[in-house]
C-alpha cells in the first residue's frame, strides 16, 4: 500500500538474505526499476511476484524490504512504515551496499556420473560471464539428492544458482544482470540500448527451436522436417543480423567488436545445437553452407577462453539430449 508510483517495467533483480530471512533488491541508478521478490511465506513454496516503482535511488546505499519477522516490535513496524513512505516504498539499508568479489559458489546440474559438471547451457552462460570478468568462484554440481536444503526450501531447487556470501540469485538472466551491474570490468553491456535490443531480437526463438528439433523422434519424418524448417527460419534471422552494415567485429551487438551478455547467453545454446545436429540429425542443417555468418560467429565465440574454460564434453551434451528425446 506504500507503493504509490507505478511505471513501465524495466530491470532490477532480487536477492534473498539467507541468514536473516529478509528481502531486498540491490542498489541501482536506473530511473525505473523492476523489483522481483522471492518470498517464503510461512511454509508455503516460493512465491514470486513483481512490482514496478518509478523512483531514483538517490542514496549510495542499498535499500531493503523489511524482514517478514513476526517477532518485530510495534515500534519497529511503525518506523519501517515511516521509512517505506519516505523512500517510495523501500527501507534504507544501513550496512554496506556494494558487493565485492570473492565468496561465490555456483550450483549447477551434474553430468551422467552424478558428480561432474552437467550440460546446462544456462550454467555455461553464467560461467562465461564469470570468466570474462575474471571473478573467482567455486562450482558445486548437485543432484536432486545433494542440493542444499536452503536451495530447495527457498528457491525450489532452481539451478544455476549463484550464492554470493549471504545472498543467492537464481535464473541465468538474473545472475548475469547482477554480475554485470556490480562487477563492471569489463562491461558486458557496452552498447546503446537499441543496439543491444536489436541484437537480442536476432536471437529470439533460437533455443526453443533447437530444443524442439533435437527432442523430436523419429528423425526425418514429416514432423521432423517441419521443426527443421522452423529452426532454419530463426537461424536466417540471426544470419541477417550478423551480415548487417557497419559490423566490423565478431560479436552480436553494435559494431561487433566487444563481447556482451548476449554472446555469453547465445554461445552455449549454439554449441548444443551443433553437437545435437551431428549426433541426432545427421547434420541435416549444413551450417557452413546455409548459414556461413552464423558458422563464423560460432567459431569466433567458441574460441574465447571464457567459453572453453566453462566447457563440458560433447558426450555430456549427447547424454543430456538423449534423456530428453521422445521414446
Amino acid at each position: 500500500k506504500h507503493l504509490t508510483s507505478i511505471s513501465p517495467l524495466l530491470v532490477v533483480n532480487p536477492s534473498y538474505r539467507l541468514e536473516e530471512h529478509s528481502f531486498y533488491p540491490f542498489r541501482t541508478e536506473l530511473p525505473t526499476i523492476l523489483i522481483t521478490l522471492q518470498m517464503k511465506i510461512h511454509r508455503s513454496p516460493v512465491i514470486a511476484f513483481s512490482l514496478s516503482i518509478s523512483s531514483l535511488f538517490q542514496s549510495s546505499s542499498a535499500f531493503t524490504i523489511p524482514s517478514l519477522n513476526k517477532r518485530a516490535t510495534s515500534s519497529n513496524r511503525t518506523n519501517t512504515q515511516l521509512n517505506m513512505a519516505k523512500f517510495g516504498g523501500l527501507e534504507v539499508r544501513e550496512e554496506g551496499a556494494t558487493p565485492t568479489s570473492g565468496g561465490m559458489n555456483l550450483y549447477v546440474k551434474t553430468g551422467p556420473d552424478g558428480t561432474s559438471v552437467g550440460d546446462c547451457p544456462f550454467a555455461h552462460n553464467v560461467r562465461m560471464i564469470l570468466h570474462e570478468k575474471g571473478l573467482s568462484y567455486d562450482i558445486t554440481p548437485a543432484t536432486e539428492e545433494t542440493k542444499p536444503d536452503w536451495l530447495i526450501d527457498h528457491y525450489g531447487g532452481s539451478m544455476p544458482a549463484l550464492r554470493h556470501r549471504k545472498e543467492c540469485y537464481v535464473e541465468s538472466d538474473v545472475i548475469a544482470q547482477y554480475l554485470d551491474f556490480f562487477f563492471q570490468e569489463p562491461q558486458l553491456s557496452p552498447y546503446k540500448k537499441k543496439e543491444m535490443a536489436d541484437a537480442g531480437e536476432s536471437t529470439d526463438g533460437i533455443f526453443p527451436a533447437v530444443a524442439r528439433y533435437l527432442k523430436h523422434t523419429p528423425d526425418g519424418d514429416v514432423g521432423d522436417d517441419a521443426l527443421k524448417e522452423n529452426l532454419e527460419s530463426v537461424l536466417s534471422k540471426l544470419e541477417e543480423h550478423l551480415n548487417r552494415d557497419g559490423k566490423t567485429g565478431d560479436f552480436l551487438a553494435g559494431d561487433g567488436e566487444k563481447i556482451t551478455l548476449l554472446d555469453c547467453s547465445l554461445a552455449p545454446k549454439l554449441f548444443h545445437m551443433s553437437v545435437g545436429l551431428n549426433a541426432f540429425k545427421d547434420n541435416a542443417i549444413d551450417l557452413e553452407n546455409q548459414f556461413p555468418a552464423v558458422k563464423k560467429y560460432m567459431d569466433a565465440v567458441f574460441d574465447r577462453d571464457s567459453f572453453k574454460n566453462a566447457l563440458y564434453p560433447e558426450e555430456t551434451v549427447v547424454w543430456g539430449w538423449s534423456n530428453a528425446r521422445s521414446p
